[in-house]
């Protein structure tokens, strides 16, 4: 074998390595300035020297109000996903299976509607939820991040129910099964992996979402996790803690990790399902 070929069935596994290692870059450096004492946070070094966990001290101090914020995004991006979930379950099968006019212009005006910057939609929703009493309330971060979150379910998973053959349904009703209970029974357990696949991009876009948290709360108890951490304050009135700030990200970060690691299995089969016959 000469030195071309050998490079060249190495080269995949390079490509593969510099995306991996470019991708990571970040996540790695917001890792290592977290364990950086408040004088070392501008060092270079790609280690931490001397290593410190001051940083996530002060992340938890109750001053910061850490802990209610992760708790509000938990509750947050929990409830958004579970009403997309539920709404985009019903909705995509439905566009799935019934034929009717126009369905390919409603799924292109679901798209659309969430291409919309989140900036064109604040400011006419605060005057409403202020109108309405919703400011610093749950439902105000929620509704405006099912606006975003239901079409790309909606689009994902109507995509996937058109890959389920209709014989399915057939064979469930001839055994004695309604049509509700043919998709529940029958539908909804194959449909799982691209259901779980739906339900964790809406789950992580939820998680990581900001301005509407940050325009719908004035309250540190109601801020989700994204907006305590924009406002974490220094020792002095112009300091910026961004020791405890790359700490309080690697926290943020670390449940998303977790969960596609344990989950991998589920997410790629709901990504790949279909891709084959």
């Amino acid at each position: 074998m000469t030195l071309t070929a050998t490079w060249r069935q190495r080269l995949p596994y390079v490509g593969v390595a510099a995306v991996v290692a470019y991708c990571l870059a970040p996540f790695y450096w917001m890792l290592v300035s977290s364990l950086r004492r408040d004088d070392d946070i501008f060092s270079t070094s790609l280690f931490p020297s001397p290593l410190s966990f001051r940083n996530y001290r002060a992340v938890f101090n109750p001053s910061q109000g850490f802990s209610r914020a992760l708790l509000n995004s938990l509750i947050v991006a929990g409830i958004t996903t579970a009403l997309a979930l539920l709404l985009a379950t019903f909705t995509a099968y439905a566009m799935a299976r019934l034929d009717f006019r126009f369905k390919r212009l409603i799924l292109t005006l679901i798209i659309a509607t969430s291409m919309f910057p989140v900036v064109s939609i604040v400011v006419p929703l605060l005057k409403l939820f202020t109108d309405i009493g919703w400011i610093n309330t749950y439902q105000a971060m929620i509704v405006p991040s099912m606006s975003f979150a239901l079409p790309l379910a909606v689009w994902n998973l109507t995509t996937f129910f058109r890959q389920m053959p209709d014989e399915l349904e057939h064979a469930a009703m001839v055994d004695g099964c309604t049509r509700g209970q043919a998709f529940r029974k029958v539908i909804i357990p194959i449909a799982a992996p691209g259901i779980f696949t739906t339900a964790i991009i809406t789950f992580i876009a939820a998680w990581n979402e900001f301005l509407i948290a940050l325009s719908m709360t004035n309250k540190p108890g109601m801020q989700t996790a994204t907006v305590a951490i924009s406002k974490f304050s220094g020792a002095t009135t112009y300091q910026t803690p961004f020791g405890s700030q790359m700490a309080a990200g690697v926290i943020v970060t670390i449940p998303l990790v977790i969960m596609v690691l344990l989950f991998q299995r589920r997410i790629v089969a709901g990504l790949t399902a279909g891709a084959a016959k």
